[in-house]
C-alpha cells in the first residue's frame, strides 16, 4: 500500500466536507433569517454530519502518519433562494457520491481495504443526503414555496415545539 495515496485522498475528502459545511452553514443561517425554520434546521443538521465526516477522514489520515489539511475545497457560494440552495447542494452531494465511488476504488487498486471501506460509507451517506435534499426539492417543485413557509408555523424553537417559559 502506497500511504501517501491514501493520505491524498483522504486529505481531498477533507477539503470537500469542509466545503460542504461551511455551504450548508450559510444556507442555515440566511434560510433561518428567512423564515424557513425547517429547511434551515435540515441544512444545520447536515452540515454537522459533515462535520462528523471530516473526523473520520482526520482519524484515519493520523492513522496512516499523515497531516490532515484543514483547507476548505472552495468558496462558499452566496445563493439566498430556497430552490436555488436545494439545487446546489443536490450537486454537491451527486459530485461527492461520484468523487467517492472513485477513491474507494483507488484504495482497492492500492491495498488499502480499510480507507477503501471509509470511502464506501461516505458514498451511503450522501447518496442519504441527496435524497433529503431532493425531497424538499419536489415538494417545492409541487407545492410552491408555500410549502416551506406553511412548515415553518410554530416552528420558532429549534425542535418546532413550543417556547420555553
Amino acid at each position: 500500500m502506497d500511504k501517501a495515496k491514501s493520505i491524498h485522498l483522504l486529505n481531498s475528502a477533507v477539503a470537500d466536507e469542509l466545503q460542504a459545511v461551511h455551504q450548508y452553514m450559510y444556507f442555515h443561517f440566511h434560510l433561518e433569517d428567512q423564515g424557513f425554520a425547517p429547511l434551515a434546521q435540515l441544512f444545520q443538521r447536515i452540515a454537522i454530519q459533515e462535520m462528523g465526516h471530516i473526523a473520520l477522514l482526520a482519524d484515519r489520515i493520523l492513522f496512516l502518519k499523515g497531516d490532515v489539511e484543514m483547507v476548505a475545497a472552495g468558496p462558499v457560494e452566496k445563493i439566498l433562494e430556497p430552490e436555488a440552495t436545494l439545487l446546489k447542494v443536490m450537486a454537491m452531494e451527486e459530485d461527492g457520491v461520484k468523487t467517492y465511488n472513485q477513491a474507494a476504488l483507488a484504495c482497492a487498486a492500492n491495498a488499502d481495504a480499510a480507507t477503501k471501506q471509509l470511502f464506501e460509507r461516505l458514498v451511503g451517506d450522501e447518496e442519504g443526503h441527496f435524497n433529503q435534499f431532493e425531497k424538499q426539492h419536489d415538494n417545492i417543485q409541487r407545492f410552491g414555496l408555500n410549502y416551506l413557509a406553511l412548515q415553518s408555523f410554530g416552528s420558532g424553537t429549534p425542535e418546532g415545539g413550543p417556547a420555553a417559559a
